[in-house]
């Protein structure tokens, strides 16, 4: 059995527009792929859609803000497949939706840890939007339009809302840093998820303002498809998450090298 690698691989700096580039390459693979994306797209929306309906029947449709939010920090995990499909076509081959929905490497326990730190900053995420709506108000909201109406209309709704948002974006923003590399890293079975999230710490830490431009045009295009009913996740999370492999690629260039060995 081969060990992982103990030393940390190098990482590249980029400018300010590479991320369009990274978004422009995604769509570009997004169209070869198509029928398989929109296939694995329509089944997130279906399990999105059954999740809001779920919250409906029991009166808890105010958690739909919570949730969506969180799926930004958790939605790396969801887009394995994708990176597989980036991985695919990267090397000539054509993708299915059965290459999409299981992929072998994804079943270890690297990635395990990986989801429970995500899932422990989601938790913390939840418990701080809490306490800053139950710091904002005495009163309590038992509907979406009554919530909606009070972050529109009540000051003490406005002041809820820029907490939370100054709040949850840095939390967001710690969650990004460790995933937005380890999560395709971790394709390599070679890869451990220390070095993994040392590595995508370091991608934020050399490439602050091109990664921060990066982490906006996720945001926009997920709240884009939430927006749209979550129809649009359809076509924006695949979009996204394939360029987030080739965002991996050009960050890390020994990693050319090292998936060609594990492929």
């Amino acid at each position: 059995m081969e060990q992982a690698p103990t030393q940390l691989p190098a990482v590249n700096t980029i400018g300010l527009t590479a991320p369009f580039g990274w978004l422009a390459g995604g769509w570009a693979d997004f169209r070869k792929a198509l029928w398989p994306c929109l296939a694995y797209g329509a089944i997130l929306v279906a399990l999105s859609v059954g999740l809001a309906a779920a919250l409906y029947s029991v009166g808890a449709l105010k958690w739909l803000f919570v949730l969506a939010a969180g799926f930004m920090l958790v939605a790396p995990m969801f887009a394995m497949g994708l990176y597989n499909t980036g991985r695919m076509l990267e090397q000539g081959e054509k993708p299915r939706i059965g290459d999409i929905l299981f992929v072998r490497s994804a079943f270890r326990q690297d990635l395990m840890y990986l989801g429970l730190a995500l899932f422990l900053v989601y938790s913390f995420w939840v418990e701080a939007s809490q306490i800053v709506y139950g710091l904002s108000t005495y009163r309590v909201h038992k509907t979406l339009p009554e919530f909606v109406n009070f972050m529109l209309t009540d000051p003490e709704g406005h002041t809820m809302v820029m907490a939370g948002t100054a709040i949850g974006g840095v939390i967001a923003f710690m969650a990004y840093s460790l995933v937005v590399v380890s999560a395709p890293m971790l394709l390599n079975e070679k890869t451990n998820v220390f070095i993994a999230t040392i590595t995508s710490v370091r991608t934020i830490a050399q490439n602050f303002l091109p990664m921060l431009v990066w982490a906006v045009l996720i945001v926009a295009l997920t709240a884009l498809g939430i927006a749209t009913g979550f129809l649009g996740l359809v076509v924006t999370f695949p979009v996204i998450g394939l360029a987030s492999w080739r965002a991996y690629r050009e960050l890390v260039p020994s990693s050319h090298g090292d998936m060609a060995q594990s492929a």
